[in-house]
């Protein structure tokens, strides 16, 4: 309150006089004077950091990934100052939105327990995978996307991309998962009640890679809520507002979002904001005690 006091009585005073009898310094009331526009030159270096967070994110990222981007590159910064020069510039994250469902449980085919009861934290990689499908829409009809899922770091190991959602579809993708990780007999592949996991020619191929299945309840989605979240993610980043003219555009942005971002660059909340490739990265042991 005393360098306000002094700014306020210099048309009465010298400032010479006023800091003597204030018991202040005339350096130190020049500082003083100079900080609000040293707070507005950092607020923009800031921010200029903060747009090529963003930019590089392809505006997936809202302030909490953002930040912990910032933090990790060396970026001096609090987490509520990086909110608010979003907010003032108009840059946020993509927001979340519901997709319908592509499960077919509507069949005779056998299923399988629940074995996994939504205990989605898992303690080594190659004990737990999840696998589900989607689709995503082009101007040439739908491209299904199966993938397969490691619950230990949330990396996407195994998946295939097609015109038709039938059982090959995620059979390519579990094969490109085993094929990657060579895991040992008895993981855990949890899937829903869809057609193409309960068909035969899936579950001999788990039964030939030594895998137990377990199945989600009927009806329930949150029984596979990791995969599903995923599923999120990739249309609000990635997906949301794109209009894909053929199929096979579709596949490039998908793999590019797959292998290239989510793998290896997205900051997952779960995982203390480190990407998959990176969490598991940071527990070798881990991956060589079980691979």
């Amino acid at each position: 309150m005393i360098y306000p006091f002094v700014h306020g009585q210099r048309p009465q005073f010298p400032l010479r006089v006023l800091c003597r009898t204030m018991g202040v310094t005339e350096s130190g009331y020049h500082s003083w004077r100079a900080r609000p526009q040293k707070r507005v030159e950092d607020d923009a270096q800031l921010l200029a950091h903060i747009e090529t967070v963003h930019d590089d994110s392809k505006g997936r990222y809202g302030s909490p990934r953002v930040y912990r981007e910032l933090r990790a590159t060396g970026v001096c910064c609090s987490r509520h100052r990086v909110a608010r020069l979003m907010r003032a510039a108009g840059r946020r994250g993509r927001g979340k939105r519901r997709f319908k469902s592509t499960t077919d449980s509507d069949h005779a085919l056998p299923v399988a327990e629940n074995l996994l009861m939504r205990q989605f934290e898992v303690v080594a990689p190659n004990l737990v995978w999840a696998a589900d499908m989607t689709f995503i829409r082009t101007t040439q009809g739908w491209l299904y996307l199966s993938v397969v899922l490691d619950l230990y770091s949330r990396k996407i190991i195994g998946w295939s991309m097609g015109s038709r959602m039938t059982a090959d579809l995620p059979l390519a993708a579990l094969r490109m998962a085993f094929h990657q990780r060579h895991p040992a007999p008895g993981l855990i592949h949890h899937s829903d009640r869809g057609s193409q996991y309960a068909s035969k020619v899936y579950q001999h191929a788990l039964q030939g890679m030594q895998m137990t299945c377990s199945m989600s309840r009927k009806g329930d989605c949150w029984d596979n809520a990791v995969v599903e979240s995923f599923f999120a993610s990739l249309k609000r980043e990635e997906c949301d507002g794109a209009a894909y003219p053929t199929r096979d555009i579709a596949r490039q942005h998908v793999f590019a979002y797959l292998e290239q971002f989510y793998n290896r660059k997205r900051r997952h909340s779960y995982l203390g904001y480190v990407s998959p490739a990176e969490f598991e990265a940071q527990h070798p042991t881990n991956l060589k005690r079980i691979a």
